[in-house]
């Protein structure tokens, strides 16, 4: 086995016994990275002097015994969090040429724990997509297929570790933007509850909606990333003060005592049958784990759709504003007067799908509608939460689908975005109620695309989660399966 092919878990216990140096793991995936990505596209930048510099770090630190279970492991970011001296565009020409002074919390954790950082990672403009191909600069390929999505908004971090170019990586999910790619990629991602891990220094897309988590190849190394990176953030004020357990200790063979809520809207119209088939399998392995299921009811699931886009574009509306060429990022140099400045930077700088859902956003906040669209969505926000809280009166976390379908062929809805935001409906439930969510491997489609299975839990239940998955994981047999990529 090669070292880049190892999990962090495996790395780990090679790293501690001596048998392996970070930097000869680290070599491994820079290596791999220009074997490879010059046909998945996953990274948009590659660090790898720093990287080279941080593993020599870690060795050192590894040599003094005084370890951290992720020191001298090697991970892609995805690219709106910053790094301090390091490009961090979010995918978009305004910020192209844009160097944090600063790390985020999240990655200023891991190098204080002794990562290494590999580089940043392609995403959909400013998180706002399901396939990656709203990046301004360049399209992650599903590793899997050639010609396929990767998912969005994180499908570069997804690409990135299925095609093992990295052990791990960061995302972000605002509607599913980890879960979704991570389904499509045949990877772990995990959405922690809003307020468990910090977002300061993550470019904001929709801040009561954004939520920070790891990508990872299986649902150990999913629990060790957030015991490295959860936590509260005086610097954030939405961090909330929660205790924080060791997430690999859910990881126990067994579901015995464990209520499994099936919504029954996640099974409706518009299911593909492979990807029914393979949740419907994933429902017996739990059943076979000892665990029971029950049916439940999220009525309100048909407005998830219109609720999110009213909120997201609401918030994306406000938070983009600050875009305007005056302080940082791209400025237009031909205006002629503030207004044309404000205006040419805006129209040259954003893509399209950002633009659109910035006019949404500010016609649902303008005067004389506001309470008629973000006003009513917030309220049937509140129904869609208290949904789940009644659900998991009777059950531990509910079973469904990540999205209708497996992945589809880049351009199919290029020219549809109301295709796309459908796609959306069975993530973005999570992020409307706050609530943690993942994706596990569940199986693959008749032509070889991966299909996650989705499991939700209560506020700060990540952990029963992790236990659900592992025992998940153990039944379908799919952890750590990657692509055959030459």
């Amino acid at each position: 086995m090669k070292p880049f092919e190892l999990t962090i878990a495996q790395a780990r216990a090679e790293l501690d016994s001596g048998k392996l140096s970070s930097r000869e793991l680290t070599v491994s995936c820079l290596d791999r990275i220009k074997s490879v990505d010059n046909d998945i596209h996953s990274f948009l930048s590659v660090t790898e002097e720093e990287a080279l510099r941080q593993a020599d770090v870690a060795d050192k630190q590894i040599a003094s015994g005084g370890t951290e279970a992720l020191c001298g492991i090697p991970f892609s970011m995805k690219d709106l969090l910053c790094t301090k001296g390091v490009t961090t565009t979010c995918g978009s020409k305004i910020l192209e040429n844009f160097v944090p002074p600063y790390d985020a919390t999240v990655v200023e954790k891991l190098k204080n724990k002794g990562a290494v950082i590999l580089g940043k990672v392609a995403m959909d403009e400013f998180a706002m997509g399901s396939t990656s191909e709203n990046c301004a600069f360049d399209v992650p390929e599903n590793p899997w297929k050639p010609g396929y999505v990767s998912g969005g908004s994180s499908g570069g971090s997804a690409s990135s570790v299925a095609a093992m170019e990295c052990l791990g990586s960061l995302g972000s999910d605002t509607g599913g933007s980890i879960r979704q790619p991570a389904s499509l990629c045949g990877v772990v991602g995990m959405k922690p509850t809003y307020g468990r891990v910090s977002r300061y220094g993550l470019v904001a897309f929709a801040s009561s909606l954004d939520q920070i988590g790891p990508l990872t190849r299986d649902v150990r190394d999913s629990a060790m990333m957030m015991n490295g990176i959860a936590g509260y953030d005086k610097r954030d004020s939405t961090s909330v003060q929660e205790s924080l357990p060791d997430f690999t200790a859910s990881l126990a063979e067994g579901l015995q005592g464990m209520k499994v809520g099936i919504p029954k809207e996640y099974f409706g119209d518009g299911l593909d049958a492979e990807v029914a088939k393979v949740v419907e399998n994933g429902i017996q392995i739990l059943r076979d784990a000892g665990a029971e299921t029950i049916e439940v009811s999220l009525p309100h699931t048909e407005y998830c759709v219109a609720v999110y886009y009213l909120i997201s574009s609401a918030e994306a509306s406000s938070n983009l504003a600050r875009y305007d060429g005056a302080v940082y990022g791209y400025r237009d140099q031909d205006a002629e007067s503030l207004i044309d400045m404000y205006r040419e930077t805006r129209s040259k700088g954003f893509g399209d799908e950002v633009k659109r859902r910035i006019l949404i956003g500010t016609y649902a906040l303008s005067s004389g509608y506001y309470d008629a669209y973000y006003k009513k969505a917030s309220q049937v926000r509140t129904l869609i939460l208290n949904d789940f809280q009644k659900a998991y009166e009777s059950c531990d976390l509910v079973i469904s689908p990540v999205t209708p379908t497996p992945a589809w062929r880049r351009g199919v809805h290029a020219d549809d975005p109301l295709a796309l935001y459908l796609s959306d409906i069975l993530t973005i439930s999570a992020n409307l109620a706050g609530i943690p969510g993942m994706s596990v491997p569940g199986g693959f489609s008749a032509d070889g695309l991966p299909i996650g299975i989705q499991l939700q839990g209560p506020h700060f239940r990540e952990d029963t989660l992790f236990k659900a998955a592992y025992n998940l994981e153990l039944g379908t047999q799919l952890a750590n399966k990657c692509p055959d990529i030459a």
